[in-house]
């Protein structure tokens, strides 16, 4: 059974525009692969509409910064300017776990803001959301965070 992995992200564009003009190189070699850094040749609402496609991306893997570094996400137009997504390194071996077949991304940017929305096809969810939500609950219990559940909290097969 497949299922879809999203994922949405929106940053300050003032906030990329500080960082890069206070660290330009080591901003753009940690973050962007050489051919994203060539592409965007430091126009800010370029770089970040791309740091906001990877977080995006991020998102949609279900890792977060985890396991996944920001060069293993590269975002590159095709000849028409449609954004596309390559996955390398912890971003590819991610994809392939959970069996991503097909990652769509749409980037937008004003001033102020840029933001990315991705949609994937996901061929192996991890597991269902009843099951996510029982070990949550055992994961606040242990850390003392959620002492008492009343009943009308409680699922069905929890009571």
């Amino acid at each position: 059974m497949s299922t879809h992995a999203i994922g949405i992200d929106i940053i300050e564009t003032d906030r990329v525009r500080r960082v890069f003009q206070k660290h330009p190189i080591r901003f753009i070699n940690r973050v962007y692969t050489p051919a994203e850094a060539a592409f965007c040749r430091g126009r800010i609402p370029e770089l970040a509409a791309r740091f906001s496609g990877k977080e995006a991306v991020m998102k949609a893997l279900g890792t977060g910064a985890r396991s996944v570094a920001w060069r293993d996400i590269e975002i590159l137009p095709d000849r028409r300017g449609k954004p596309l997504v390559y996955l390398y390194g912890g971003a590819k071996l991610r994809s392939d776990t959970i069996g991503l077949e097909a990652i769509d991304i749409t980037l937008t940017h004003l001033d102020s803001f840029a933001m990315a929305a991705v949609v994937c096809t996901q061929k192996y969810p991890e597991e269902s959301p009843e099951i996510s939500r029982k070990n949550l609950i055992e994961r606040l219990k242990a850390r003392g965070l959620l002492a008492n559940i009343t009943e009308e909290e409680r699922l069905p097969e929890e009571s």
